[in-house]
């Protein structure tokens, strides 16, 4: 999943009005190290770009580009250069709630069906009980990720999504496991609009990035590749080499995933976290309502990690919060194809970080944030990033080698049926349909709700096929079709885990 080649031709930019510490007072690895750090990363994980910020005691004390937005290009990365943040998008949303409990207007609280008398859940409980809280707070029993890939970079509405989560089967007790959920964030985002006539997208407009001075971030991702300063999005996932992808689009799971941004303006919105809910003296959010979204309605681990200096970890509305070296650390990471980032703050240091890249398919994005956590919080030096890497490499090498051994099988040997038996219509509860059709001596895969997605079917032996995803991003893999007879009674498809960890099982009905 993860491979590399050399990025000689990388250019380290930094813009003229960036801020650059050159503060003794600051820890040795960011005035002298960082810089370097940053660098090597780019080349050891095989990243285009990178852009980050640090705010210390109230200053911007780092803000700079690395790379480049676009291998073709060339064009250099800037503090104005504009990444998906994917669920960075979360805290806004779960600020945006807290914000209307605060005024009066809801109760974090609430029964959803108050909201959508309509709406359910996989079983009449949870159904009944389900509050915004647990919206918030990814508890309801799901998988992490179940439903996903239904759900992204699809033609389905809002109102739609909604309507199929009552086909996420939980194998998890209701507020008994934590199980990442991008629909139930949708689902919490769309009570903003029948208390306040508002539309989520103007909610967040005007109560936070337009007072906050956000005024280059994207409220949503309409339109981002004809921005002028955007990172184009690329991964290595599945290949030895960089591979451009498809900008997502996130508006239908907005509340979730939708904002684009930078880290100028990311850099305002951190300077609100770390003064209580206030910028440039003006208060953007009450200490109260802020303070809510920072309390942990869900643990997701309680065992010390072996590598950091973490003990437990849990889950607020939209943040995750730990312990960290003594200190209670705030944070969330973003995931939208070809792009990842992470944004992190520490209040009792009056430190924040942002950092955007341009590849999704490399660890880099959080080792550096550790390193700078580390150097700051009094951690002893171990460069993280190189820590890492070997595994990764290992991991990246063990996984073309298998792709490269499935390639090789693909010959000119016939399944056991003819093509025209596989070709027809397969459904799925969740997902719905999908049509495959025979063309030349390979099966093509087609599905109705995302219509820029496809998938090859090549013949490889043993009753085995080689699926390969017209969008690299979503994985090469081996499947098999179940047979009976002479009869095609299914298929089962993966999807790279990134978009979401288990296959679907489509059924063959005509």
């Amino acid at each position: 999943m993860k491979y590399f080649f050399s990025l000689c031709l990388i250019v380290f930019f930094l813009h003229p009005s960036c801020a650059q510490s050159t503060n003794p007072e600051q820890p040795a690895f960011i005035r002298d190290s960082l810089d370097t750090y940053i660098q090597k990363g780019l080349i050891d994980w095989n990243l285009p770009g990178l852009s980050v910020v640090i705010v210390k005691d109230g200053k911007v004390v780092w803000m700079k580009g690395y790379g480049v937005r676009d291998i073709e290009t060339k064009k250099p990365v800037d503090e104005n250069t504009l990444f998906m943040i994917a669920s960075n998008t979360k805290l806004f949303t779960g600020s945006s709630l807290a914000l209307l409990e605060k005024e009066g207007k809801i109760s974090l609280d609430d029964p959803v069906t108050k909201y959508f008398p309509s709406y359910r859940l996989y079983d009449s409980n949870s159904t009944r009980l389900v509050t915004i809280r647990d919206m918030l707070s990814h508890h309801i029993g799901t998988k992490t990720f179940e439903g996903d890939f239904t759900f992204w970079n699809t033609s389905l509405s809002r109102e739609e999504i909604m309507r199929r989560m009552r086909y996420l089967k939980p194998p998890f007790h209701f507020r008994q496991e934590f199980g990442y959920c991008n629909s139930c964030f949708l689902t919490a985002g769309q009570i903003i609009p029948i208390v306040t006539g508002e539309s989520w997208e103007h909610f967040v407009q005007t109560h936070f990035l337009s007072p906050l001075g956000m005024d280059q971030t994207l409220v949503l991702s309409t339109g981002v590749e004809n921005q002028p300063d955007v990172a184009t999005p690329y991964t290595t996932s599945y290949s030895d080499r960089l591979n451009k992808v498809p900008y997502d689009n996130w508006n239908n799971l907005a509340p979730a995933a939708s904002i684009v941004s930078n880290v100028n303006d990311l850099s305002h919105w951190l300077f609100m976290q770390l003064d209580s809910g206030r910028y440039q003296g003006k208060e953007i959010i009450s200490w109260k309502a802020l303070q809510k979204t920072r309390l942990a309605n869900s643990w997701v681990n309680s065992v010390k990690s072996p590598r950091l200096p973490t003990h437990f970890v849990g889950y607020g509305l939209g943040l995750f919060m730990a312990d960290y070296a003594g200190r209670q650390i705030y944070w969330h990471t973003g995931g939208a194809g070809g792009m990842v980032s992470n944004v992190c703050f520490v209040p009792e240091a009056h430190l924040g970080i942002a950092i955007l890249t341009n590849n999704d398919n490399q660890q880099f994005f959080e080792e550096l944030r550790y390193q700078i956590l580390d150097a700051y919080l009094g951690v002893p030096y171990i460069n993280r990033s190189q820590e890492e890497l070997p595994n990764f490499k290992t991991r990246a090498s063990a996984e073309i080698k298998e792709i490269n051994d499935w390639k090789a099988r693909v010959q000119s040997s016939a399944p056991e049926l003819p093509l025209s038996a596989y070709a027809g219509v397969y459904t799925n509860r969740l997902y719905g349909k999908i049509r495959i059709s025979g063309e030349k001596d390979q099966l093509i895969i087609h599905y109705d709700t995302k219509p820029d997605l496809s998938a090859t079917l090549e013949y490889m032996d043993h009753g085995e096929w080689l699926l390969t995803y017209n969008n690299i991003l979503y994985g090469i893999f081996k499947v098999k079709f179940d047979i009976s007879g002479t009869r095609v009674q299914s298929l089962t498809t993966p999807q790279n885990p990134f978009v979401e960890y288990d296959p679907y099982v489509f059924s063959k009905v005509q």
